[in-house]
């Protein structure tokens, strides 16, 4: 059985050899921000959909949910297949380019349906088709840059990626009351049109991945995403494992506390509905700020050590919230902790493709990223609720900082691995 290639222990070490294509990652960002853009209205109008054949919110919630379980059992295949492609020089954009126009279909076909097992069928169409090249977008990052501008890369996609739920809004608020049929076609169209002419820009410039050119490593004889899986499993390090726990951890506080918070705001600070539901604009608006500095910022800083620092303010932000259960205080608490979550959103896909055993295998990779993510995404709202079910809604947010302390403990054990010495 052939040697697996570990992963360097100075992967996670700041470098900046050159400069950062300006042009390249405009145009990456604006592929990642094509598909995302059709999801954003996904969510946003396929519950009112179902609405009309199905009374219970929680089979309404269940059927939305379903697209991460989807992503689950898809992404890291395609990032399989998309590794193949890429190593063998074919690149990933065939794959992106025929999902977006399959998962299209189902989605424009969504308004036209008269009947719930017909709505079904093109949601889970949909759901399918568009998990299978999602993740295979999001490694076009990996493709295109070196690694040390990967992670300045992310801070831009995420802009981008908080700039689609700003398309999705303006077409609910313009068009969806004028004509449903049209505000369905118009994302899918949007997608296409964009991920075309990110493709002229990148797929046909370039015979294959820029940064595959510099490839050091020697290919990892992989024959499927369980052998990788294996070969994180049984690192001498735990370095990946640990990561990989770290990311399943963060990204289900943050989703349980964007799920309880408007519960929270009419439970513990008498809020209305409506008022409770607002109370997350000030941080959404502080991720935007500060998404981009703090990529730049953890560049030099070393991304592993970065996602340390933002958990810790995330912990700090939700017992500012605890300490002061006013309005001002909750705002306040909601901005520190968004400023953490953006440190952990532009850093944590880059330091997984860093320990990964290769750069064949960072599609395989990718959909990891989905599988711990999405998880955690699950089941962080449900073990925090259970929580607050015993505690009580005024101690939710001390509930959340123990939980994210449990995550801070992982990233420092993590750091102390994979920090290279002074």
């Amino acid at each position: 059985m052939p040697e697996i290639a570990q992963p360097h222990p100075l992967r996670n070490a700041p470098t900046s050899p050159g400069r950062m294509s300006a042009s390249t990652v405009l145009w990456v960002t604006l592929a990642v921000f094509a598909q995302e853009s059709v999801w954003n209205f996904y969510d946003a109008q396929v519950p009112a959909e179902l609405r009309q054949y199905l009374t219970s919110a929680g089979l309404v919630g269940l059927i939305m949910g379903m697209d991460n379980l989807l992503g689950v059992l898809i992404q890291p295949w395609m990032g399989f297949v998309s590794d193949r492609r890429a190593r063998d020089g074919r690149g990933r954009w065939a794959i992106v380019l025929t999902g977006a126009a399959l998962a299209s279909i189902p989605f424009v076909l969504i308004p036209w349906t008269g009947d719930l097992p017909t709505l079904m069928l093109c949601i889970v169409a949909f759901a399918a088709t568009a998990n299978a090249f999602k993740g295979v977008t999001e490694t076009l990052v990996s493709d295109y840059l070196s690694p040390a501008h990967q992670g300045k890369a992310q801070g831009f996609v995420k802009a981008g990626v908080s700039l689609t739920i700003v398309v999705s809004a303006l077409i609910s608020l313009l068009v969806v009351d004028r004509s449903i049929t049209l505000a369905f076609a118009l994302p899918p169209v949007l997608m296409l049109v964009l991920l075309t002419t990110s493709w002229v820009f990148l797929g046909r410039r370039h015979s294959t991945a820029v940064a595959e050119a510099k490839e050091e490593d020697e290919p990892t004889d992989f024959t499927s995403p369980w052998a990788v899986v294996k070969d994180m499993v049984r690192d001498p390090s735990r370095a990946r494992a640990l990561l990989m726990l770290g990311i399943f951890c963060f990204a289900g506080m943050w989703s349980a506390l964007r799920a309880l918070m408007t519960p929270y705001g009419t439970e513990t600070l008498g809020l209305s509905r409506g008022a409770a539901g607002g109370l997350a604009l000030p941080g959404a608006v502080a991720f935007l700020v500060c998404v981009v500095p703090l990529a730049y910022a953890s560049s030099r800083l070393g991304q592993i050590r970065a996602i340390r620092y933002g958990v810790g303010l995330f912990v700090v932000g939700l017992l500012i919230g605890f300490a002061s259960p006013t309005v001002p205080g909750t705002v306040v608490s909601l901005v520190v902790t968004s400023i953490g979550y953006a440190t952990f959103a532009v850093n944590a896909l880059v330091a997984l493709w860093d320990l990964a055993p290769s750069r064949h295998v960072v599609g395989t990779y990718t959909g990891l990223y989905t599988v711990a993510s999405s998880t955690g995404a699950a089941l962080g709202p449900a073990l925090l609720g259970f929580t607050v079910d015993m505690t009580g809604w005024r101690f939710m947010l001390l509930d959340g900082a123990v939980f994210a302390a449990i995550t801070f403990v992982v990233f420092t054990r993590l750091a102390r691995r994979v920090t290279p010495a002074d």
